[in-house]
């Protein structure tokens, strides 16, 4: 265990070998933790975070060979299939383990793109890095911020360059397998005018009794006529708290897409956002919520028009079962010069139980005459004649409600590439 204090910060700043600059960074984010309360919106937030390990040390240093990766880490890599999806289908990988990446490799060792871990791009490439880092997410943005200011560790650095298209997608895994753990990780990814990139989140924990944290920050740059697709899959154990910031800013007919998966963890607070700031930019966010027994997934999107003839559109889909409690909590604001604007959100609720709970907390709002914002919201228990039909041909009460969810979040499934889509019906079977 470690202490939230000054004399940490400087361990650890110390340890990574950092310069004065991300010292003086660290300790002025610690200095903000410390004055920040916990949100005053949301799930109760109950953490100790006297208890918490804050950074856990990887004896072996990052390579792109798995033979000399420690070999209980490698198994546990293996097992969740991150070895041979790397094998058969990516383009790139970066794995981290506890606070920091310990593999990291990519197929084309020649071209131009950066694709490391946030500690190692801050180490090679200084002015790139500060050029981007804490410019979308500022540290004193909320307390999980701060919290990830002064100790942030690992995460994926992304630089796709100009008029560069991948032909597969860049995964990174995130992985905890200590109790009472704090992750911080730290992504940064730049997609350059005229580039596309598609982008792969994994994320698991083991279950302990005692709570875990992962507070995560991420900062996307799309640049002109560019593309974005960041994908999640997150099935955090129930002990840990998922407590992300993720913002993504949009230049002139750029697209971002949010792909957002949020199965495990007790409780989530996460909302990726879009800042659409040049002209005819594009933003969307794709999202499911599958809340169990004693989980809350607060969850949501958000999205910000700044320029004219700007576009996004919200999907969000929630399932409530055994007395989870799924919530949809969004924004959508055209602000008063991003004229002839749209806004589409729609969010789906199906409730399997009684037991079981669902709230939709929009914020919407439109700040000129040539603009316009679409709001849906539909909630609904299992229809009793679908499942009488399923059932009359044969299939189990359980079995029947798993295909009526399936169906329900095919929208979903859709856009996820379609190994992913096979381990999310898999997943979703064995909750």
């Amino acid at each position: 265990m470690q202490k939230i204090d000054k004399k940490y910060v400087i361990e650890l700043s110390t340890k990574k070998e950092e310069e004065q600059r991300m010292l003086d960074f660290r300790l002025k984010s610690l200095a903000k933790f410390n004055e920040l309360d916990n949100p005053n919106f949301g799930p109760k937030l109950n953490i100790d975070y006297t208890k918490l390990t804050l950074y856990k040390e990887n004896k072996n240093k990052l390579t792109n060979d798995w033979k000399k990766v420690d070999k209980k880490v490698e198994q546990t890599f293996c097992d969740l299939g991150v070895i041979k999806a790397e094998q058969e289908y990516l383009y790139g990988v970066t794995n981290q383990y506890e606070s920091e990446v310990v593999y990291h490799n990519i197929k084309d060792k020649d071209s131009k793109i950066i694709f490391t871990s946030t500690d190692d791009a801050l180490k090679k490439y200084p002015e790139l890095f500060y050029k981007y880092f804490n410019k979308l997410v500022k540290y004193d943005e909320n307390k999980f911020t701060a919290l990830n200011g002064a100790f942030w560790s690992g995460g994926s650095f992304i630089y796709i360059p100009k008029h560069t298209k991948l032909d597969r997608p860049l995964q990174s895994y995130f992985r905890i397998d200590t109790e009472n753990l704090g992750q911080f990780e730290r992504t940064i990814i730049i997609v350059d005018d005229y580039a596309e990139l598609e982008y792969i989140e994994g994320c698991t924990a083991k279950s302990y009794s005692t709570t875990s944290l992962h507070a995560g920050v991420v900062e996307i740059f799309v640049g002109k006529h560019a593309k974005c697709k960041y994908s999640t899959i997150q099935n955090w154990s129930k002990d840990v708290y998922n407590l992300v910031t993720k913002r993504a800013i949009v230049d002139e007919y750029g697209t971002m897409q949010w792909i957002d998966g949020n199965i495990g963890s007790g409780i989530t607070m996460k909302y990726p956002s879009c800042i659409l700031k040049g002209d005819y930019s594009v933003g969307n966010s794709i999202s499911i919520a599958y809340a169990n027994s004693s989980q809350i997934i607060d969850a949501g999107a958000k999205m910000i028009h700044l320029g004219k003839h700007t576009k996004s559109n919200i999907l969000s889909k929630s399932i409530s079962v055994n007395g989870g409690t799924s919530i949809y909590r969004g924004t959508s604001k055209i602000t008063k010069n991003a004229l002839y604007s749209k806004a589409t959100i729609k969010c789906d609720t199906i409730i399997l139980d009684t037991l079981s709970k669902s709230d939709t907390i929009p914020n919407n709002i439109v700040s000129n005459e040539t603009s316009f914002i679409e709001h849906e919201a539909t909630i609904s228990k299992v229809n009793k004649e679908k499942l009488f039909y399923l059932m009359s041909k044969g299939l189990s009460e359980d079995t029947a409600k798993e295909l009526l969810v399936m169906g329900f979040i095919k929208d979903f499934k859709h856009e996820l590439p379609m190994e992913y889509a096979v381990e999310l019906n898999r997943l979703l079977k064995n909750y």
